[in-house]
């Protein structure tokens, strides 16, 4: 079916395509990926990432979009692969810079992204277009063209582009799942009438390119579910991703099996389980569904409960159920608890911790390196190879992935036939240029850092706060107070300290004693005339500082403050 969008098509022989990722390559996350043509420009993916463990206060990580921005007239589509948060979770946060530019999704992608949009206020500031597998979509100079793949999602999609210097296919996240919950398979045929029509450059998803072999079929973790709840005494708890609805589906399958309510907690959980029971994607028998305020006149043997903060995430809601803060569910002797997820890169302590804290609780635990209550959505390394082999393309850039992945799936692609100077390990900012010749080049790199969201603050807090940020949590803070007089300068009573995370700062202190004497010595003037406010805050903070390293060899913030009297 083809369907024609806005936006004319651009001019000129010499014109070349530029594929420029903003966001997913050498890193897990925030998945964006820019197709620029003349001028016109699609993006595929808008992400977000979760904050890394220095990056103090913050909330979400989304890509910057400052290429974007200076060409925001340019921008003719989102697409949108598939509706986990590492590739939809940062329109909320683009879509203002952009609005009126379509946005081009799944059936269950729109429902979830509505609801996302509705909570920031954006409902109806971008349409929400149909995109399913089969169709062809003209955008100016490129025709999307959406693949159905694998993954631990419903509606998961590749695309292929039609460009004006040739077919490039972008994978999304995939794997190739012969028994796929949903039954619907990975197109194969079309895959493989891209490779014989010719693919000028494949970007495909490189999360497990170090795993050998094939990554295992989502349908074995209802199988783990089943063979878990047969020996379960009392409650079965599932934790796992919200937006990973297949697997949700897959508990209530197990419970029913063994005639079994199911509550869904978690506020993201809830809203998802939702939509997508109203969109018919996750289907369970009239009465199954038990609301979470009913909890309590359900037999503990006669229920499972799905929730959020498989990631230990400490706001979610297996570590309340942990910490015994949750306002539904206590855990107990007797409980089994499934984390049914691999712990992201950065997240393993947080899980840890997690998880110890049920085994205090009485509760029987269930995780990746115990029983195989998990698989991931990804391709290993046969099924990446597959993918090459089935589009064989001139040219090849792996992405979404940490460097180390990017390079081994770039060994692949080689051992697979590919060029190893038409492989391109890039990262992010770093354009490709591909030309109606076939030949390909690096491009000059664009902006493209990090932005962070923390609260409702988006942009405000850079590297120079986060800096800060780091300095507070490591060495903590001294805050000294001067008072002076405003016509000689000279100090009046004793400096008063105050610090936080640093030391005490007791009177008895003998290191907080000196300081002020320290502090003293460091405005003493010995002329007539009056130093000005500026200096006599850096001439304390320097003495201070250098005092307290000396001490200490801690660097803390020394925050002066001189009041003049």
């Amino acid at each position: 079916m083809a369907r024609t969008g806005a936006g004319r098509r651009a001019a000129g022989a010499d014109a070349v395509l530029r594929i420029i990722p903003l966001g997913g390559v050498g890193e897990i996350g925030k998945n964006m990926y820019v197709f620029e043509y003349g001028d016109e420009i699609i993006v595929i993916d808008c992400g977000l990432m979760f904050p890394e463990e220095e990056m103090f206060g913050i909330d979400l990580v989304i890509p910057d979009i400052s290429y974007l921005r200076e060409r925001r007239e340019r921008v003719r589509a989102f697409l949108i692969t598939h509706a986990h948060e590492d590739h939809v979770g940062g329109l909320a946060y683009v879509l203002p810079e952009f609005p009126g530019v379509p946005i081009y999704a799944s059936k269950l992608a729109r429902g979830l992204l509505a609801n996302k949009l509705r909570e920031h206020k954006l409902v109806g500031a971008n349409p929400m277009l149909a995109m399913e597998p089969g169709d062809e979509i003209v955008l100016g100079a490129f025709t999307a063209m959406p693949f159905r793949i694998g993954h631990s999602i419903p509606d998961a999609m590749g695309i292929g582009l039609r460009t004006p210097v040739g077919l490039v296919v972008h994978t999304g996240d995939f794997k190739f799942d012969h028994t796929p919950v949903d039954g619907k398979l990975s197109d194969f045929s079309l895959l493989g009438r891209f490779g014989e029509e010719g693919v000028l450059c494949l970007l495909s998803d490189s999360t497990r390119a170090e795993n050998p072999g094939y990554t295992p079929s989502e349908r074995t973790v209802g199988e783990a579910f089943r063979e878990i709840m047969a020996t379960a005494p009392g409650r079965v708890i599932v934790a796992t991703f919200a937006s990973n609805i297949a697997r949700v589906q897959q508990v209530f399958a197990a419970a029913a099996v063994f005639d079994r309510r199911v509550a869904v907690i978690g506020r993201s959980m809830e809203q998802n389980a939702a939509i997508a029971t109203e969109l018919g994607y996750l289907e369970y028998p009239p009465g199954q569904l038990v609301r979470k305020d009913e909890l309590a006149r359900v037999p503990h043997e006669r229920l499972v409960i799905a929730t959020t903060g498989a990631q230990g995430e400490p706001m979610a809601g297996l570590a309340r159920m942990a910490n015994r803060d949750h306002r539904y569910v206590e855990i107990v002797s007797g409980d089994t608890v499934i984390v049914s997820a691999s712990p992201i890169p950065g997240n393993e302590e947080y899980v840890a911790r997690t998880i110890d804290n049920l085994f205090k609780n009485g509760a029987n635990v269930y995780y990746h390196t115990i029983k195989r209550a998990h698989v991931s959505g990804h391709a290993s390394q046969e099924e990446l190879k597959l993918m090459l082999g089935l589009t064989k393309p001139r040219h090849f850039i792996p992405i979404h992935g940490e460097f180390r992945m990017l390079v081994q799936h770039g060994r692949l692609a080689a051992e697979t036939g590919v060029e190893p100077q038409n492989i391109f390990i890039i990262e992010n900012g770093q354009p490709i240029e591909l030309a109606t010749d076939g030949s390909a080049r690096r491009g000059q790199p664009v902006s493209a850092g990090y932005v962070f969201v923390d609260g409702l603050s988006v942009g405000d807090v850079g590297q120079l706060v986060l800096r800060d940020r780091r300095a507070l949590a490591s060495d903590g803070m001294v805050i000294v107070v001067v008072t002076v007089d405003k016509q000689t300068g000279n100090p009046i009573g004793e400096p008063e300290i105050v610090t936080r995370g640093f030391v005490m700062g007791n009177e008895q202190d003998p290191i907080i004693a000196e300081a002020r004497r320290r502090v003293l010595e460091s405005i003493a003037n010995p002329g007539d005339h009056t130093a000005e406010v500026a200096l006599l805050k850096s001439q304390v903070k320097d003495g201070l500082s250098r005092y307290l390293y000396e001490q200490t060899k801690r660097r803390p913030m020394v925050l002066p403050v001189v009041v003049e009297i």
